[in-house]
């Protein structure tokens, strides 16, 4: 039987995928009390990382790039770690944990390196599975424990997301203490199917003013994508946060908050794990659907057309999503 005490979790990719993986470090600390777990990923996602109580250490990935090849591998042996497991799988980690002894390295069979640099495989299909995204990172534990398929409540209540940094002076005056504080962000960094501008100006235009305080937030390079239209369109003050915002002030400041509203990114799997009201809107489109990529916090709903749609797949622009009436988020929004 194999008893981890530090172990490699890594994952390269965005925050959203980063936020799903999460639970794996809770389970873990679960089953092997004492275990010492690092996270590998980007920079970008450190702030995010760092909110879990069950994650000891933070190595970026950015910064072992920048290091010569042969001192890459005495940086990997200077961790010390055990156990790697291969969530996001690439092909240049894999080498890493190999050529630095690691004892166990954890991997789908799905990557053909992984059958010469991984002395345990998983064999499972991402992208022909039913599970959800957190689900079908579990199976990587396999060769651990012997696990069931966790329930997305469980696997939310495993994700640790607590060692949120408090919300600063100059935000939290911004917050209303009389009204809903929502938060909407229209964009996507071009990770997901968008419900577009139009309905993000409706939905705001549909919200009593009286009841209300909204915000929008998103990168600098997205307002200059999408603020002219929604100003055109809107008759009363928003507060615009574009670019304003570091990714920890954005955390604090959706913990602090009363709802957000998005489609499959980021900022939405914060929001529900941080445990306010989420609202996710999504294509039913396979594999984007909410079947694999819903929030997984107590306080999420998800908008989807009832259809399976082929239609869409292939273009940019997707009618199932933007056919999500704006009217049925505000009524939502209202019984919360």
């Amino acid at each position: 039987m194999i008893i981890p005490k530090r172990i490699i979790i890594s994952r390269t990719d965005g925050i959203g995928d980063v936020m799903l993986t999460l639970p794996l470090a809770g389970i873990l600390k679960d089953k092997f009390p004492g275990c010492k777990i690092i996270f590998l990923g980007n920079d970008y996602t450190k702030d995010v990382i760092s909110c879990s109580e069950h994650i000891d250490d933070f190595v970026s990935y950015s910064e072992i790039e920048k290091i010569e090849n042969n001192s890459k591998i005495e940086y990997f042996k200077s961790l010390n770690a055990d156990t790697i497991l291969h969530v996001y799988p690439k092909k240049e980690i894999a080498k890493l944990a190999k050529k630095s002894g690691i004892k166990n390295r954890i991997g789908t069979s799905h990557r053909y390196y992984h059958l010469t640099t991984c002395n345990h495989l998983v064999s499972f299909s991402r992208k022909h599975s039913d599970l959800h995204e957190a689900q079908l990172n579990t199976k990587l534990l396999k060769p651990l424990i012997d696990i069931p398929v966790y329930s997305l409540n469980d696997l939310n209540d495993f994700s640790g997301f607590t060692k949120i940094k408090s919300l600063n002076n100059s935000l939290k005056s911004l917050l209303s203490t009389e009204k809903k504080n929502i938060i909407l962000h229209p964009k996507s960094k071009g990770s997901a199917r968008e419900w577009g501008a139009d309905n993000f100006t409706e939905l705001i235009n549909l919200l009593p003013e009286e009841k209300y305080n909204i915000f929008i937030t998103g990168s600098q390079k997205e307002s200059e994508e999408i603020k002219q239209q929604l100003q055109n369109s809107i008759n009363r003050h928003v507060h615009y946060l574009f670019g304003t915002l570091t990714l920890s002030e954005l955390i604090s400041f959706i913990k602090n908050s009363d709802i957000l509203v998005a489609c499959s990114t980021g900022p939405l799997h914060i929001a529900s794990m941080a445990g306010i009201n989420t609202i996710g809107i999504y294509p039913p489109i396979k594999p984007m659907h909410p079947g694999r990529w819903k929030p997984i916090g107590k306080k999420s709903k998800v908008f989807v057309e009832n259809k399976e749609c082929n239609e869409c797949r292939k273009l940019n622009i997707c009618e199932c999503i933007k056919n999500i009436s704006p009217f049925e988020i505000k009524n939502y929004c209202d019984k919360l």
